[in-house]
């Protein structure tokens, strides 16, 4: 039935909204209505089937880590009432009277309506396997969905996903969280089918194997098995094979939920769906439905994005008389993080290969897949598919969604801008989606500066939704509010932290030419006098003054982190990771028989590393210079895996030993290694040298890397793996061994000094306007005239080096401050240990915690006596220690030159370990 025009816009006097269902879209129509209905001429109400208010469903795996309903809640209750609008909290709406325009409810409520809006969502699809309503099978679906789960994994320990969709892999990440072995069955021959093609899917299985999930592709289940207890015990495949599990979660896929529907005579399709036209308007006037229970033009949306423009169409249609607008389809592109791996898909990325042409891109060295697809004449962006590097999105998402001309070749938009800078927001239109979570534009981003005086990042979240689903969209909002307070003339501050109004790169100039040393000298003269700095300044602070001077670190050790200040990595269970430094990865038999037995003799657990170097975990803060002084002895020293400084350079055996290298990779590794161990910059960084074009050192996914060539080298900077991997883009070709030092030299200095606070080398290029073009102007061609002195820089940090493990090792007072208790040399065990394939580890964080106790506080001091337990002075200033008070251990730490003194249990509150 085609739309009732007075349906919609004749409503002068208060009419009454009753929206069924409070979902996410059910509650986001709700806010665009209040938002479009500035006369207030609605009276909303809702059925809410569930006991608590809309929630987040996209953020449901993160409930396994937080278990806090109220985090996942899209408004608080006090919203609702302070909007006026009425809920009926755990009524579920089952009839509608479309004569008398009434709603009815399980509990007995009749609700008289002008407008009824059926946000009732969808349901988990059960496929129809023998036994799957049996104890031990779930779906993910809602938080009791979740809760049902955690309990019941309690007991399990082999669990299993049917369905390797989107909702499958959030669910196997929430098992995976639960610590129970995963495998994931899907009936297709790849992960994700509906947003990746085959190489896609390739490589998100990779990096999906690595976390230890197992797969089971292309091969559907035929049912679920039942123990003699009547639950769950495996699954009975297609071909006759089993699978041993106690518990599996079906996330295959949803149905609509439209019982409703057709209980009141409004037509659905046989398959589910209500059928809704262009306006969301099912065959009754006054009835719509909108988001996963809508069918429209034959299709029901399964991503929260099209129901939100779903709501927003309706809303505006029924609050605007000059509103006339249609749900034109939606967007079915999705950008998520899945088990660790950015996957992303945009636009008509399944486009037949007839009418357009693909351009791909591969990397299976830093687990990278883009394939964009491009008109015929390579002029349109018409979709794309993006593993492991999600960075380009939102832009390259608005870019096609725009369906402008492009202004640049089509292998830019993979490669990399060959001059300038990369498109940016200034580029985007106003009507580029920002967020795709919650159906934000770019335009609403600006008005929400300048219209709504939106100042800070949270401001604007609050005001638009904009980065509160998943948060990827959060640089890219953060670009578009400061250029908007630009444009404004507002002054945009890039200040470090509330105690320096200056960047990081400003800092670093100052203190280095007014030669300051310490933090208290530094903050009294450029910084908030007085102040005792913040979690922020100080080890960033600590960082510039080892780039510059160069002293021991531990002479700033009440600036630095956990890691720092013990010279090794924190593991859980407080005990501690040591990884001795081992040059291009070659180590003699010697060395590798002193590493094992010093590992055995303190009880340790060793690994080989990804940059060729032996982990030994688990050593115990106070015998870290024991351990230190037995390395040191056999000619080791710190490899720096705690600090922001050089972690490695990889090498393959090159020349020495491959019969297809080309130059000395190990020796070449060996010697840049030796040259800038210990040298401290905004983030970690990791080299690599490859003897040949084979590339087995990996050097294009480093901060640095050479590649050798039968004339020199090749240098590529500014690549990294990780979460957010980088192609490394190439520098120079055919380089001299002597020269490649001298511009690696100028390179690492100029990052040092012009980069921000913990920013990779691949983000800094990034932001460098001119990019590498510039980047190779400033350290070849001497642009600035600065080479000379960056190489004075880097040589004196080289001509400074020491071994900061030995400084330990051979100052007493220093040995003192890694007893686990500075009272007394009694130690404690911190954590169980427990061993696994012939090794040990710290055993398993219990599934459940019990409460912090909420002890009363201390009011009356005259009722307690004072206990001596050590000098002032054997405290550090500004930082703490733990004492050992009978079997308790307490924390006791202070601030302001030790005027301020605090103490608590040394205990995590969450963990309570």
């Amino acid at each position: 039935m085609p739309p009732n025009d007075s349906t919609i816009q004749d409503q002068e006097c208060e009419s009454t909204v009753v929206v069924v269902g409070l979902g996410m879209v059910g509650l986001y129509f709700i806010e665009k209505l209040l938002n479009y209905d500035i006369t207030r001429k609605f009276r909303i109400e809702t059925f809410c089937e569930e006991t608590r208010v809309a929630y987040n469903r996209v953020g449901l795996t993160q409930y396994f880590t937080h278990r806090s309903e109220e985090r996942l809640l899209m408004q608080p209750p006090s919203w609702y009432k302070d909007q006026g609008i009425t809920i009926h909290m755990g009524d579920k709406a089952t009839h509608i009277d479309r004569a008398k325009k009434v709603v009815h409810s399980s509990k007995g409520l009749a609700i008289s309506y002008d407008i009824c809006v059926i946000a009732t969502g969808s349901y988990a699809w059960l496929p129809p396997l023998p036994n799957v309503d049996k104890p031990g099978v779930f779906v993910y679906r809602t938080l009791d969905d979740l809760d049902n789960i955690i309990e019941y994994g309690k007991t399990a320990k082999h669990s299993a996903v049917i369905g390797g969709g989107l909702l499958g892999l959030e669910a196997a990440k929430a098992l995976h969280d639960l610590n129970l072995e995963v495998t994931i069955i899907e009936r297709n021959p790849l992960l994700m089918p509906r947003q990746l093609d085959l190489p896609g899917g390739e490589i998100l299985l990779k990096e999906i194997s690595k976390l230890g999930i197992k797969n089971s592709l292309n091969l559907p289940p035929k049912e679920i098995l039942i123990g003699e207890n009547g639950k769950t015990k495996g699954i009975l495949f297609n071909d006759g094979s089993t699978m041993d599990l106690d518990m599996v979660v079906v996330a295959a896929g949803i149905r609509p939920r439209d019982d409703i529907a057709k209980a009141s005579g409004i037509t659905t399709h046989p398959k589910g769906g209500i059928i809704v036209d262009d306006k969301l308007q099912t065959n009754d006037p006054n009835i719509y439905a909108i988001g996963e229970v809508a069918l429209h033009a034959g299709v029901v949306y399964g991503l929260v994005a099209p129901g939100y423009d779903m709501a927003d169409v309706l809303a505006s249609n029924l609050a605007l008389k000059s509103s006339d607008r249609k749900f034109m389809g939606g967007d079915l592109s999705c950008k998520l993080k899945l088990l660790g791996v950015h996957v992303a898909s945009f636009g008509d990325y399944f486009c037949s290969e007839d009418v357009s042409m693909p351009l791909v891109y591969r990397d299976p060295f830093g687990s990278i897949y883009k394939k964009y697809i491009f008109s015929m004449d390579g002029k349109h962006l018409l979709g794309g598919i993006m593993v492991g590097d999600t960075d380009d999105y939102t832009k390259l998402h608005a870019l096609c969604k725009s369906k402008k001309p492009l202004t640049m070749a089509p292998g830019e938009l993979i490669l990399g801008v060959k001059s300038g800078q990369a498109p940016g927001a200034d580029d985007l239109p106003d009507e580029a989606q920002i967020c795709s979570c919650n159906n934000v534009l770019k335009g609403q981003v600006r008005n929400a500066v300048r219209s709504k005086n939106c100042r800070s990042i949270g401001e604007v979240k609050s005001c638009t939704k904009a980065g509160t689903g998943c948060g990827g969209c959060i640089p890219l909002v953060t670009e578009i509010m400061q250029a908007e307070l630009k444009s404004m003339g507002q002054k945009v501050t890039q200040s470090l932290c509330p105690h320096f109004e200056m960047t990081r790169v400003e800092l670093f100039q100052v203190i280095k030419i007014k030669k300051l040393t310490n933090f208290k000298d530094i903050v009294n003269t450029v910084g908030k006098k007085g102040s005792n700095g913040c979690e922020v300044c100080k080890p960033a602070v600590a960082s510039i003054l080892a780039s510059l001077w160069n002293e021991p670190i531990l002479n700033h050790a009440n600036l630095q982190d956990t890691n720092d200040r013990y010279l090794a990595n924190i593991q859980r269970g407080g005990s501690y990771s040591v990884v001795p430094r081992v040059p291009g990865g070659e180590i003699t038999p010697e060395k590798l028989i002193v590493l094992g037995q010093v590992a055995k003799k303190y009880g340790m657990y060793t690994k080989i590393t990804g940059g060729q170097r032996v982990d030994l975990f688990g050593a115990k803060k106070y015998d870290l210079p024991d351990i230190w002084e037995e390395l040191i002895q056999a000619g080791f020293e710190s490899g720096h895996a705690y600090g922001k400084a050089l972690r490695t350079v990889k090498s393959c055996v090159g020349s020495t030993w491959c019969r297809y290298g080309i130059g000395d990779s190990v020796g070449f590794a060996i010697q840049l290694e030796n040259r800038y161990r210990g040298i401290r910059s905004p983030h970690k960084l990791k080299g690599g040298v490859s003897g040949c074009i084979r590339e087995c050192a990996e050097a294009q996914g480093k901060d640095f890397g050479l590649i050798a060539t039968d004339k020199g080298y090749n240098i590529y900077v500014c690549g990294n793996g990780g979460s957010k991997p980088k192609h490394a883009v190439l520098l120079a070709k055919d380089v001299p061994e002597e020269l490649c030092i001298k511009y690696l030299d100028r390179f690492l200095m100029y990052y040092i000094h012009t980069a921000d606070r913990l920013t990779r080398t691949a983000r800094w290029l990034e932001k460098l306007e001119g990019g590498i073009d510039y980047l190779r102007s400033v350290v070849i061609d001497d642009k600035l005239g600065i080479c000379k002195d960056l190489e004075e820089d880097m040589s004196r940090l080289i001509n400074t080096y020491h071994d900061e493990w030995a400084e330990v090792v051979k100052d007493p007072a220093r040995r003192d401050q890694f007893k686990q208790f500075l009272n007394t040399p009694e130690t404690q065990l911190e954590i169980e240990d427990i061993e696994e394939r012939s090794q040990h580890r710290p055993a398993d964080w219990p599934k459940e915690f019990p409460p912090v106790p909420q002890e009363p506080a201390i009011t009356d001091l005259e009722q307690k006596s004072w206990v001596k337990v050590a000098p002032v002075e054997s405290f550090p200033e500004d930082g703490g220690q733990v004492i050992k008070y009978g079997d308790t251990q307490i924390a006791i730490f202070n601030t302001n030159e030790r005027k301020n003194w605090y103490a608590t249990q040394n205990m995590c509150p969450h963990k309570r370990a």
